[in-house]
């Protein structure tokens, strides 16, 4: 088991980087979510739109903690200079952000029509749509970020 651990290290070091840069990016929309409002009277309501400042403004942090955690815990230095590391990070990640928010749509219209029950706990389409995408968006994300900007 360890050595099948130390074998799948990156991976694993991936996978809690996300966890960590979700957290931030969950965390800071609660904070923009509460505060903009207060100064910006259409950030609740745009055109349909709920808080879309706060939406970028919480995915950039997560991009940017993703970034950081990815170059200091999951993967070694890359065979380009920092710049163009950061500016095809950045690529991947915005990329990576319309793939996400495109796939949820296919599956929450076209896939997942009914409630999924673990028994302990009902999952709706719309989480289940979510977590799917994330899922097969991470996989798609680690693959590039590994092979492409980063020693692979």
């Amino acid at each position: 088991m360890k050595q099948l651990l130390l074998k799948q290290k990156q991976v694993l070091s991936f996978i809690i980087a996300g966890g960590a840069s979700a957290v931030v990016e969950i965390g800071s929309f609660k904070l923009f979510s509460i505060s903009l409002p207060q100064i910006l009277s259409w950030e609740q309501n745009i055109f349909g739109i709920h808080y879309p400042l706060s939406n970028v403004l919480s995915t950039t942090c997560g991009i940017f903690f993703n970034y950081f955690l990815s170059i200091w815990f999951v993967f070694e230095r890359g065979k380009h200079s920092k710049k163009r590391e950061f500016a095809y990070f950045m690529f991947v990640s915005f990329f990576s952000t319309i793939l996400s928010l495109t796939v949820f749509q296919i599956f929450y219209y076209f896939v997942f029509r009914d409630n999924l029950h673990l028994g302990f706990y009902t999952l709706s389409p719309i989480m289940i749509s979510k977590i799917a995408a994330i899922g097969l968006v991470s996989v798609i994300n680690y693959s590039v970020k590994k092979r492409v900007i980063f020693n692979g």
